[in-house]
């Protein structure tokens, strides 16, 4: 029995409607940027498996290290005990993220650091005698799963069932430029009616949101605001972190640093579940009391997990690579020159690129095609590149070690769907 009539039995995927999908492409292995199923089919891995695996699949330094760290120390508690792979990781975290950022908490996913970060931005109001209970957030954001960070999406194919049960949030969009008072004058009114704790987005690019990208002066703004009136400010960097906008992080981007950020994917190389929220000394003091109440009460089984750790110390000193930044620019200045020649393809509305994401949005009417997406997953699978497109927008999020060959790979795949379209 293959892997594949195995899985069928028992599982549950993520994010799947079973009755339609009914089969789950069987992956045997995995190396640099290329996936190998159960039939010795190769597949490039255009979205570095969910944007985790930035350095390559099974990087030999990143494996190496945490095989080396399984001997000495694989889990312990992480309340009342510490270990040095976590005292490193914080140490050369706070030296890469903004300059505000003090404080490190573990946690072990995306959800759970936006959801530690709404914790944050709601007790510290609250350990400050000043209780407020209303989120601000972008229109069409995305934020994760839990009940917190599902509050502050607005993706309703994610959310319907479940949105009686929310916190209290109000929207307002992107900046692109152009809106910024609108923005600002939205932002106001919102203050004048409800008691603001926090404002919870992704800086520059909204990643289920198709790849939207926003106007890093008109953030600026927006961060300004916030802080001018005591609202903190929780950028959720899971998608955007370790060097995809072509920083270190999306919010160095702007001059207002966000007091809370929310980490994850990346983080770990994609080789191991870890998250962490970190924040300002700010932040941290509003938590700091004999009053055993004002503690912040959120912990996970396998926070800080060593292991983790040691793979998080792996990426951050890949990241920080000339090899690995070379990548970047090349893979940056590769998606530029790409864009010119597909740009006025007439199936192609519009493109964007911020760093090393680049997306395209078809010029077609979806409903003339029926389900546009799983025709362009398949096109793109049987012609070895692994690409998820969201609705009728296609987007490349590639390891930072994908080679000239295999970039000129994936476009020129793109450019065949385009004609098939």
């Amino acid at each position: 029995m293959t892997l594949q009539e195995r899985d069928k039995k028992h599982i549950w995927h993520p994010l799947t409607q079973h009755k339609l999908h009914p089969e789950a492409i069987a992956i045997k292995r995995a190396k640099g940027c290329i996936l190998y199923d159960e039939d010795g089919n190769e597949y490039i891995d255009a979205i570095a498996s969910w944007y985790t695996c930035m350095y390559g699949h099974c990087n030999e330094y990143v494996t190496s290290r945490v095989m080396e760290q399984m001997q000495t120390l694989d889990q312990v508690v992480f309340s009342g005990f510490t270990h040095e792979p976590a005292v490193r990781l914080s140490e050369e975290l706070i030296k890469i993220l903004p300059d505000n950022q003090n404080k490190i908490f573990f946690s072990d996913n995306g959800s759970s650091s936006v959801e530690i970060g709404i914790k944050m931005a709601l007790q510290y109001h609250f350990n400050n005698g000043n209780k407020r209970n209303t989120l601000i957030a972008f229109e069409d954001g995305f934020h994760g799963d839990t009940f917190g960070a599902m509050s502050v999406s607005s993706l309703s194919v994610y959310n319907g069932p479940f949105e009686d049960f929310f916190l209290d949030v109000k929207r307002i969009p992107v900046p692109n430029g152009t809106n910024d008072d609108v923005i600002l004058e939205t932002l106001q009114a919102i203050l004048e009616n409800n008691e603001v704790a926090g404002f919870v987005y992704e800086p520059l690019v909204q990643g289920a949101a198709a790849m939207k990208m926003h106007d890093a002066k008109g953030l600026d703004k927006i961060l300004k605001f916030c802080k001018a009136h005591d609202i903190i400010t929780v950028a959720d960097e899971v998608m955007t972190g370790f060097g995809k906008t072509g920083r270190h992080f999306a919010s160095l981007h702007m001059e207002q640093k966000p007091d809370v950020i929310c980490l994850s994917k990346a983080l770990t190389a994609g080789l191991l579940p870890m998250a962490i929220t970190s924040c300002s000394q700010d932040i941290y003091d509003a938590f700091y009391s004999d009053d055993i109440g004002k503690g912040l009460f959120h912990g996970h089984t396998y926070s800080a997990n060593p292991l983790a750790c040691t793979a998080a110390l792996a990426g951050i000193e890949l990241l920080q690579s000339e090899a690995i930044q070379d990548n970047i620019e090349r893979i940056t200045a590769s998606h530029q020159t790409f864009n010119e020649r597909i740009k006025n393809h007439p199936k192609v509305k519009s493109t964007r690129q911020t760093g090393v994401i680049f997306a395209l949005d078809l010029n077609i009417e979806m409903e003339r095609y029926g389900n546009l997406r799983d025709k362009l997953f398949g096109f793109f699978m049987e012609n070895g590149l692994f690409l998820r497109p969201l609705g009728s927008t296609i987007y490349i999020q590639a390891p930072y070690v994908i080679t000239k060959e295999q970039l000129e790979r994936i476009y020129a795949v793109i450019e065949e769907a385009l004609d098939i379209v």
